[in-house]
């Protein structure tokens, strides 16, 4: 039967103010949707540029994409999963709330040992990271990378798993304390690119070189940089715009700088089946499992304040990952 449950809606694109915690109905679910009791949520960017408006979606809704819980109850049609199973996704919107309803084939068993923060923290992000290093760009020993923001949750992540498929990877930071977190987790060289030009320590670093790829979800702050970093025939990889939009990309200016690529992949085009998110998932918890990754979940917030969360984010003093707790 339908139940009254907590959830953060947005009734209109503005700051985290419009963040707002409401009473809704939520009804049983449809015949191929589980409806599932969220333990964790995770936090992204990308849930701040949903609310600003940068990506358009029909008002009001429910933000966040990435969940882990208990599922609660069943539609007739779902097979393969059963009340109390404990799960997680990355998938459509409507996370932000105390439970939801979600097609069963979003959906990811957790393998035991891995507990439902460390599992919203993990999914989007986690996953997010496997398609860059292994899909947009096959990392292999011997190559040079840098990735900005790698002191963020993602960029914890990213640079671990680089490093150890045997990368060298290069980081770069918003301030001088975030340096030592980024050189615990796979970064052989972190810049603060606010206080440094990082085109021509990566330069230095490089011996003229060059790196082989740039991945950047900065944007607008780092993209004349970034291409100024990679060597001939290198790979620019933009998936996000934490500073706002990296503008336009001249293919004048690609063939200028050595003839590079330039990519502005998502992670739904990479995990568009179920079969496609099985195999990427379960090589994301083969990583985590073997130590090639770990996770730590360094802001917690409860749900309600999700606004605070986003305040947070905005300015950029969290690291690692963020959760909210229902």
């Amino acid at each position: 039967m339908p139940q009254n449950i907590h959830a953060i809606r947005i009734h209109e694109n503005g700051g985290p103010e419009v963040l707002q915690w409401e009473r809704v109905i939520l009804p049983d679910p449809a015949p191929d949707e589980v409806q599932l009791r969220h333990h964790a949520i995770g936090l992204n960017f990308l849930e701040v540029n949903f609310r600003a408006g940068f990506y358009k979606t029909a008002m009001p809704y429910i933000p966040g994409n990435e969940g882990a819980g208990v599922v609660t109850a069943l539609g007739h049609a779902v097979t393969g999963l059963k009340v109390g199973d404990r799960v997680a996704y990355a998938g459509p919107l409507g996370s932000y709330a105390e439970m939801r309803n979600i097609k069963a084939d979003q959906l990811i068993p957790l393998p035991d040992g891995v507990d439902f923060q460390t599992a919203a923290a993990l999914m989007f992000k986690g996953l997010t990271a496997r398609y860059l290093l292994r899909d947009t760009f096959a990392i292999q020993p011997g190559h040079v990378v840098l990735y900005h923001a790698a002191a963020g949750g993602l960029g914890l992540i990213f640079c671990q798993w680089a490093a150890s498929l045997g990368a060298t990877v290069i980081g770069t930071v918003g301030s001088d304390a975030k340096i030592p977190l980024a050189q615990a987790h796979g970064c052989t060289h972190v810049i603060n690119y606010r206080t440094q030009d990082f085109a021509a320590r990566v330069r230095d670093l490089t011996g003229g070189q060059g790196v082989d790829v740039v991945y950047d979800a900065v944007g607008k702050d780092t993209f004349s940089g970034s291409l100024d970093c990679l060597k001939t025939r290198g790979l620019w990889v933009s998936f996000g715009r934490a500073s706002g939009a990296p503008p336009a990309v001249e293919m004048a200016t690609l063939a200028a700088k050595g003839s590079l690529y330039a990519t502005r992949p998502t992670l739904f085009h990479h995990i568009a089946t179920p079969e496609q998110r099985h195999i990427a998932a379960a090589d994301l918890f083969s990583a985590l499992q073997s130590g090639a990754i770990r996770v730590e979940v360094n802001q917690k917030y409860p749900l309600q304040q999700a606004a605070a969360a986003h305040t947070d984010m905005e300015a950029r003093v969290t690291t690692g990952a963020s959760v909210l707790v229902p």
